[in-house]
Order: structure tokens, then C-alpha cells, then sequence
């Protein structure tokens, strides 16, 4: 196997432990924190940190007008409305339905691929994903069947699935910067760093800084460790190695690690946090993973 190749599905295989753990964390993180604070805590520590990597590395910022567009509208999505999307998502729902319905992310990643990269997909694949969307649908709108009570979780749900499809759309910008040549750590913590930017005056507007400062300074410390966790490990080094992994293989096969973030976090869910098996969640998630196993199937077989 190509060395490189192999360094990549390492670094993937890291993050994808590192991204599977954070959903635990931030579900837990959320119970002492509100969404916004978190988020804003979160992107103030990896800005600090991105501020003494650029300092200690010296990485220059691209001079390309339209470059630098791309990587500011990647670090916008990124950061804001991916995170932004999932930690209010999760805030609304379970870690289980998040978990399976993030299984149709790397799907969404394959199907963003073929329409702005041009990627070819199979009519195999465009089975699956139409199966595996049909499960997601299931999963989205089983706080509605379940009781009538589920509203709140079923907003939540639908904030999940827009944080996959911001995802997919990043992953593009991505691949096209990566391309480029522009520097995996420039790309992870520049969006941090902007991210923190855009989301302060909109928190201090909500809260103030006396506030903001009180809630923080108020939560208990093992919710400070999961605002360091997600800052320094789900961060800045899972961002820069899942960058690096995927300079080097395609972005469907890199697409195909994603697979395993939410199942780490779905069986954390049932173990430790006692999330229930409901009947849509079960018929949901075998109809995804028949979708995925349809898709991805004749790619293995070309791959062997």
C-alpha cells in the first residue's frame, strides 16, 4: 500500500475516535453550559491556540484575492454553521438520533462530491443514498411518532441533519483548497479563529460580557474539561489531522471514515448515557445502513 495513502487512513481512523468521543462530551457539556456560550468558549481557547501555532509555525496567508474568499467562506460554514447547527441540534435532541442520523453524512459528502467535484456515482450509489435518506427521514421525524411531546427533538433533529449538509458543503470547499496546496493547519484553525470573531458580538448582544463571564466562570470543572476537550482535541488536532488525512486520498474514501464518528458515539449513548431503542430509531437505522452498504459495496469490490 501507497505509504501515503496509509498515513491518511491512520490520521482518519484517529479522528474518527477523537469526533466519536465529542458527542458524549458535548451532550454532557451542554447540560452546564447553553449552546452559544459553549461554542464561543470553545472557539476562544482554539483561537488562542491558533494564535501561538501560527506564531511558533509562521504560516502565511494566501495573497489570491479569490483564495482567500474560499477559505473565508470555508471558515465561516465550518465553523459557525456546521458547529453552530450541531451544538443547537444537540441541544434539542438525543445523542442516539444524532449519531444515526449523522451515518447519512458521508453521504451527503459523496453525493456533494458528484455535483461539485464531478465525482461520478453509480446507479448503485444513487440507490443507497436514496435508501439511506429514507432512514434519516425516519430517525428525523421519530420524536413526532413517538409522542406528542417530541417537538423539541424533532427541531433538533432537522438542525442535525442542515449540520451534515453544511458539512458536505465544506468538505468540497475543502478538497478544492487542499488542491491548492493551502496549508491543512491554516484551513482547521483559521476557521476557529473566525468563528470566535463572528459569534462574540452576537453572544455579548444576548448575554453581556458580565454575564457571559459569569456563566462561564460558575460551571463546574469537569464541564470546563469538555469545553477543552472539544476545543484542543475535537479541535485543533482532530481539524488539522482529518485536513492532512484527506489531502492525499479522494474525498468519497475519506467520506467513508465519517461512518465510524456516530457509531462510536451511538454505542456510548446506549452504554453510558441510556438512550432508548425505539421502533422508528431500529427501523430507521437498518434502512441507513441498508442505503450505506448499497452504496459503498461496489466500491469495495472495485477497490479489492
Amino acid at each position: 500500500m501507497n505509504p501515503y495513502r496509509l498515513k491518511a487512513y491512520i490520521l482518519l481512523l484517529i479522528v474518527a475516535v477523537i469526533w466519536g468521543i465529542a458527542g458524549p462530551v458535548i451532550k454532557l457539556t451542554l447540560k452546564g453550559l447553553p449552546p452559544d456560550i459553549f461554542l464561543l468558549y470553545r472557539f476562544f481557547i482554539s483561537s488562542i491556540t491558533a494564535i501561538v501555532i501560527f506564531i511558533f509555525t509562521g504560516i502565511k496567508f494566501p495573497k489570491e484575492p479569490k483564495l482567500i474568499r474560499d477559505i473565508l467562506v470555508y471558515g465561516f460554514f465550518n465553523s459557525i454553521v456546521t458547529l453552530g447547527l450541531l451544538f443547537w441540534g444537540m441541544d434539542k435532541t438525543s445523542l442516539l438520533d444524532m449519531s444515526l442520523i449523522s451515518l447519512f453524512g458521508p453521504i451527503l459528502i459523496i453525493l456533494a462530491g458528484a455535483v461539485f467535484l464531478k465525482d461520478y456515482v453509480t446507479v448503485k450509489e444513487k440507490v443507497g443514498i436514496t435508501i439511506a435518506f429514507i432512514g434519516s427521514a425516519l430517525l428525523i421525524i421519530e420524536p413526532l411518532l413517538k409522542n406528542h411531546n417530541g417537538k423539541s427533538g424533532f427541531g433538533g433533529n432537522l438542525l442535525i441533519l442542515a449540520s451534515l449538509l453544511s458539512s458536505a458543503f465544506c468538505a468540497v470547499i475543502l478538497k478544492k483548497l487542499l488542491r491548492r496546496n493551502v496549508s491543512p493547519s491554516l484551513l482547521a484553525n483559521i476557521a476557529f479563529l473566525l468563528g470566535f470573531l463572528v459569534l462574540l458580538p452576537f453572544t455579548m448582544i444576548k448575554y453581556g460580557f458580565v454575564e457571559s463571564f459569569s456563566i462561564i466562570k460558575n460551571a463546574p470543572f469537569p464541564y470546563h474539561l469538555g469545553v477543552i476537550y472539544m476545543a484542543i482535541f475535537s479541535g485543533t488536532i482532530a481539524y488539522i489531522l482529518s485536513n492532512i488525512g484527506q489531502k492525499t486520498i479522494e474525498l468519497s474514501e475519506a467520506a467513508l471514515f465519517a461512518y465510524l464518528n456516530p457509531i462510536f458515539s451511538a454505542i456510548i449513548a446506549i452504554a453510558v448515557l441510556g438512550d432508548k431503542l425505539t421502533t422508528p430509531v431500529i427501523i430507521g437505522s437498518v434502512t441507513i445502513f441498508i442505503g450505506v452498504i448499497i452504496a459503498e459495496i461496489k466500491k469495495r469490490r472495485v477497490a479489492s
